[in-house]
């Protein structure tokens, strides 16, 4: 025969009042919500709005008719941009930095931050110190550009991802991550006669996938949408990547901008306004982004939170 536990009223009745929720953290779940669905819709709107835009009728833009909803759809404004020769070289140029940069980058980083992960690294905290410093200061654009001059490097493709090849803030996340990993695989494996790259490459790499996914979409995030460095060491049309075409495209008259490019489909570009040409334009450089995200996004949180376990 099971006995029941015996339970008094006093203490029945305190579950109850600790189960309840009292009304200031009511007010406070929805002050939350409330908030932060305005957030989100605040977010969202602008995207929305250029979605809208771009398959919108010339007359539906020109006229101020059009916001969340398109009116009077039509697609040749994106046929247009598709067949835009400028986009689609300056959508190469991204693509070709974008990928060749993250992957010198990520590889860089990574052979930075591995010896220095390492507590038995003679002047460790120096080499540590001497990297944050350059976080803090740097030379200057003027000094830059004269560095980038010396090595012939203006007007050429490789200026636009050998000067961010390291990015120090990166190295540290990999850092804390390798700092992270249990000693005892890398003491097991030195028995096995393995060197420091052998373990770098076999053990502490496939390990290190959450942290090196979640670098590699902060470098790729980061090569696409820079421009800055175009603007400066880029003179050649053929060079300019598409965040500095989207830049000229918004600073350039209508009239200049219907002209862009030598294979634009004329007749295209007269029957779409300059402001849904610029939103599809828009939409077309985003979307490379938006769609490798969500294959890193299960790295991506749990790469950045075990790297900042350690500092």
């Amino acid at each position: 025969m099971n006995a029941e536990p015996l339970t008094s009223p006093g203490m029945a009745g305190s579950k109850r009042r600790g189960s309840r929720t009292s009304l200031g953290e009511k007010l406070f779940s929805v002050f939350n919500h409330a908030f932060f669905i305005l957030l989100g819709i605040t977010t969202v709107f602008p995207f929305l709005n250029l979605i809208a835009k771009s398959l919108s009728s010339e007359a539906a833009v020109v006229s101020g008719r059009v916001n969340l909803v398109p009116v009077d759809l039509q697609f040749g404004t994106y046929r247009y941009v598709a067949q835009n020769g400028m986009f689609l070289n300056a959508f190469k140029i991204s693509v070709i930095v974008t990928v060749v940069g993250t992957l010198l980058a990520l590889f860089m980083t990574t052979l930075a931050a591995y010896p220095l992960s390492k507590t038995r690294l003679r002047g460790r905290k120096w080499f540590i110190l001497m990297y944050v410093f350059t976080m803090l200061f740097s030379g200057g654009l003027i000094p830059t550009y004269l560095l980038m001059q010396s090595l012939h490097l203006i007007n050429k493709l490789p200026v636009l991802f050998v000067p961010a090849m390291v990015n120090v803030y990166n190295m540290l996340i990999i850092k804390s991550f390798f700092e992270s990993l249990p000693e005892s695989l890398e003491e097991s494996a030195k028995l096995d006669g393995a060197s420091n790259l052998t373990i770098l490459w076999r053990i502490t790499l496939p390990l290190s996938l959450p942290v090196l996914a979640t670098i590699s979409l902060f470098f790729a995030v980061q090569f696409w949408n820079d421009y800055f460095a175009s603007l400066i060491y880029i003179n050649s049309a053929n060079l300019k990547p598409l965040q500095l075409y989207l830049k000229e495209l918004f600073v350039s008259s209508s009239d200049t901008f219907l002209r862009m490019g030598n294979d634009v489909n004329v007749d295209a570009a007269m029957n779409a306004s300059p402001q849904a040409i610029q939103a599809a334009s828009i939409i077309l450089a985003t979307l490379p982004i938006l769609l490798v995200y969500p294959f890193l996004q299960k790295y991506f949180v749990k790469g950045v939170l075990i790297g900042s376990v350690k500092g």
